[in-house]
C-alpha cells in the first residue's frame, strides 16, 4: 500500500512538473554566404535546401552586400516564416539576421566599428514572445589571413567588442556568431574574448583549445573550407582544415536558469570527421548526397549550429502576468554618441512620457510624449546637441514611472 501510495504521488508530481513548466528550445545557426547575393540565382536553390534541413528559429549571416541582398535571401532562401532584421549598410560585406517571427520580437538594429576592422561588428536584439527573454546577438567577420599584421586587426576588433560587453550588466544574455578567421586557441583576439577580467567575456561552448588550422586532431570542428578546387565564385580552397566560423556564449548562458546552451547541440552542420583536407562531396557523403553537393557549391563556409533552452514560464497565469507588466529596458548602445536606443513594454495601449534629466534632477529634454502599443515599443535618441555626461531618462505611464541612467560619451 505504502509502495502503491508513493509511485503515485510521484506521477502526480511528475504530471504537476510537465504540465507547470515549460522551456522553448530555439536552434540558432550561423552562416558565411560568400558575397550574397552572387551568383545567386544559381545558388538560392541550394541555399534553400540547406537552410530547410537546419530548420533554425534564428539565422545570422555573413557576408551580404544589401538590403537588396537581405530582401532576396529572405524570399528565395527562407520563407515567408521570417523576417529580416533591420539592416545596416556598412563600408564592407555586412551581417544580416533573420528570425521566425512566431517566437520572436526584434528590438533593434546597432553596430561597431572597429578602428582597424574591415567590417563593422553588428548588434542584434530580440525578445521571445513565450518566454519573455532578452537576447543579444553580435555578429561579426574579422580580418582574414594569416600574419602578425592580420593578427593585430583581429585583435582590435576583439577588444573593441569587449568594451561593449563590459558594459552589459551583469547577467545579461547574449552571444557572438560569425567568422572570426581564428587559427588558434593562443591567438590574441580569441583570447581577448574569452579572458575574464570584466563581465563582458565570452565562453567557448565546446570548450575545444589548441592549433586548429590544418590539425586533424581537430577535424570535427573544422568549418571552412567545403572545396579543394576554385569553382570561380571567388570562394576559398584547400578543403576542411580551418575552424573560422564560431558561437560564442556569455556566463549567464552556459550557466542553468534564464536561457541555457543545450549541451552537445554545437555542430558545424555536414561535417562527419571524414572530411579533413578534402571536398565535401567526397564519399562519404555527409547527411546525403544532394546536401554534399548544395553546401559544396553554396558557399565555402559551413553553417554552425547550437541549440538553447529559452526560460521556464511556470503556468499561463505567470505568463499572463509577465506580459501585463511595464517594463523599461536600458538604452543600447550605452555610453553612445550620438544616438541610441530606448526601449519598453507596455500591457496595452498607453499615454506614455519620457523625459530626460541631468544628475541633478533638472530637465534636459523631452525624449517622446505620445501613445505607446502593447508589447514592446523603441524610440531613437539623438544626443547630438546635449554635452557629455550621466542623465536619467524616465518613462511614466499612468501611476508607473521607472528610470534608468544613460551616458553621453563625445
Amino acid at each position: 500500500m505504502k509502495l502503491r501510495f508513493s509511485v503515485q504521488l510521484l506521477s502526480l508530481l511528475l504530471f504537476i512538473s510537465i504540465c507547470g513548466y515549460s522551456q522553448e528550445r530555439v536552434k540558432i545557426v550561423t552562416y558565411n554566404i560568400l558575397n550574397y547575393p552572387n551568383e545567386s540565382s544559381t545558388k538560392n536553390p541550394k541555399f534553400q535546401r540547406v537552410m530547410n534541413e537546419v530548420d533554425a528559429d534564428i539565422v545570422v549571416v555573413q557576408e551580404i552586400l544589401s538590403q537588396s541582398a537581405v530582401d532576396e535571401f529572405r524570399s528565395q532562401v527562407l520563407g515567408d516564416d521570417y523576417i529580416a532584421g533591420n539592416f545596416h549598410d556598412g563600408p564592407d560585406t555586412d551581417n544580416a539576421i533573420f528570425y521566425k517571427d512566431s517566437l520572436f520580437t526584434f528590438i533593434s538594429t546597432d553596430f561597431i566599428a572597429p578602428s582597424q576592422g574591415p567590417r563593422y561588428i553588428s548588434v542584434f536584439k530580440l525578445f521571445h514572445k513565450i518566454t519573455l527573454d532578452t537576447l543579444i546577438i553580435y555578429s561579426a567577420h574579422f580580418k582574414a589571413s594569416q600574419g602578425s599584421d592580420n593578427e593585430a586587426r583581429r585583435f582590435n576588433e576583439a577588444a573593441t567588442l569587449r568594451v561593449f560587453t563590459d558594459m552589459l550588466p551583469a547577467g545579461t544574455d547574449y552571444l557572438l556568431v560569425g567568422d572570426l578567421n581564428l587559427y588558434r586557441s593562443t591567438e590574441p583576439a580569441y583570447e581577448e574574448l574569452l579572458v575574464q577580467d570584466g563581465s563582458g567575456y565570452f565562453l567557448d561552448p565546446i570548450n575545444t583549445p589548441g592549433n586548429w588550422h590544418v590539425s586533424f586532431t581537430y577535424r570535427h570542428i573544422h568549418t571552412q573550407s567545403t572545396r579543394v578546387s576554385d569553382i570561380g565564385d571567388g570562394g576559398s580552397t584547400g578543403g576542411l582544415d580551418d575552424r573560422f566560423d564560431f558561437i560564442l556564449a556569455s556566463q549567464s548562458i552556459i550557466d542553468e536558469g534564464g536561457i541555457d546552451y543545450v549541451q552537445g547541440s554545437y555542430w558545424a552542420y555536414g561535417n562527419d570527421g571524414e572530411h579533413f583536407n578534402v571536398a565535401i562531396i567526397n564519399q562519404p557523403w555527409p547527411i546525403s548526397q544532394q546536401m554534399a553537393f548544395d553546401l559544396h557549391d553554396a558557399t565555402d563556409h559551413l553553417p554552425v549550429i547550437a541549440e538553447f533552452d529559452f526560460g521556464v514560464v511556470s503556468d499561463v497565469e505567470d505568463e499572463q502576468k509577465l506580459l501585463s507588466e511595464f517594463t523599461l529596458y536600458q538604452n543600447y548602445p550605452n555610453p553612445f554618441n550620438p544616438s541610441t536606443t530606448i526601449s519598453f513594454q507596455l500591457p496595452s495601449e498607453q499615454v506614455v512620457d519620457i523625459v530626460l534629466f541631468d544628475m541633478l534632477g533638472r530637465e534636459v529634454a523631452e525624449l517622446f510624449s505620445g501613445a505607446g502599443q502593447a508589447g514592446i515599443n523603441k524610440i531613437q535618441f539623438n544626443g547630438q546637441n546635449i554635452p557629455s555626461g550621466v542623465y536619467l531618462y524616465r518613462l511614466t505611464a499612468g501611476d508607473f514611472s521607472s528610470s534608468k541612467k544613460m551616458t553621453i560619451l563625445k
